[in-house]
């Protein structure tokens, strides 16, 4: 008869698995059968008792059939919606549509009439070339979102504006994007900065997870301001993460990302988290003049 019994190596983490011919250890050695058999109970107990510690690491246990990720995850009281767009400009036009958007972007983003702010707009630097980043913010969530769209349908300047961009345009694309709650809320800045928009395409199913070790990991990534905020997609790419950095240079942004080397607990959040991705980007951007965040 063949009985298997775990034993738990000196570091109390790594479990082994020993087959052993429990006939054998009956017949001829029944203390030693016995002594086999509490430690494959005690070690099956500690097992037990290390899986509901490891649970306890996350932040907060939540069962997914019971509430959207999304409610889990944001600020519900804040209600905020984001829209990033991405525009892929022609080269020779790119300078025109720089103009373009500085004229009439501001315009929006100061008129109360329109329940919606511009977070920030950026050229990318490194990352796709001749690319315009706009986020807008749209407090009240989708009626506020709505209620923009319907409202810019009517104001012909806009319209015109529209127009116009799209003669530069070889493409373009957005999102809708919720906060998370542990991030900070992207507020103005004075520059000069560079900014960057590291974005990572989750698995499916994984971004409870995700969140759980990073509203720890935030902590690790305050020490110069440089978290600007954090984002999941509600509409367009799904299970789309996007996190904003600001540095004062590239050099800046070197030297913050190494030192979080050093804080205890970062190199597991990494370790962690990696395994969760499925493909990852990232964009270095400099903002318009016309852009809150400098």
């Amino acid at each position: 008869m063949i009985a298997r019994v775990y034993c738990m190596c000196s570091s109390g983490s790594l479990w082994h698995a020993v087959t052993v011919n429990a006939c054998c250890l009956l017949w001829k050695q029944p203390e030693t059968c016995k002594k086999w058999f509490c430690m494959g109970l005690s070690a099956s107990n500690h097992r037990n008792r290390e899986d509901s510690w490891f649970k306890s690491l996350f932040v907060r246990k939540v069962d997914p059939r019971k509430d959207a990720h999304s409610h889990l995850l944001t600020k519900n009281e804040e209600s905020n919606l984001y829209k990033i767009q991405f525009h892929n400009v022609k080269p020779e036009c790119l300078d025109a549509y720089n103009q373009l958007c500085e004229e009439t972007l501001p315009s929006i983003h100061n008129d109360k009439y329109y329940p919606c702010e511009l977070v920030g707009t950026w050229n990318t630097w490194y990352g796709e070339q001749d690319q315009a980043v706009h986020m807008w913010r749209y407090r009240g969530g989708y009626p506020a979102l709505t209620e923009v769209m319907s409202k810019l349908r009517q104001n012909k300047e806009f319209m015109k504006y529209r127009e116009e961009r799209g003669k530069m345009l070889l493409s373009r694309r957005n999102q809708l994007l919720l906060e998370f709650s542990f991030w900070n809320e992207p507020i103005p800045r004075k520059g000069p900065n560079i900014y960057e928009l590291r974005s990572y395409q989750l698995r499916p199913g994984t971004m409870i997870e995700w969140g759980n070790y990073w509203a720890r990991a935030i902590g690790y990534r305050q020490h110069n301001s440089e978290a600007v905020g954090g984002f999941f997609s509600q509409i367009g790419n799904l299970y789309m993460v996007h996190h904003l950095w600001a540095y004062k240079d590239l050099e800046a942004r070197e030297a913050t990302r190494n030192a979080a080397w050093q804080h205890e607990g970062w190199d597991e959040v990494v370790y962690y988290t990696v395994p969760l991705i499925q493909h990852m980007d990232s964009r270095i951007m400099i903002p318009m003049k016309a852009s809150p965040l400098q």
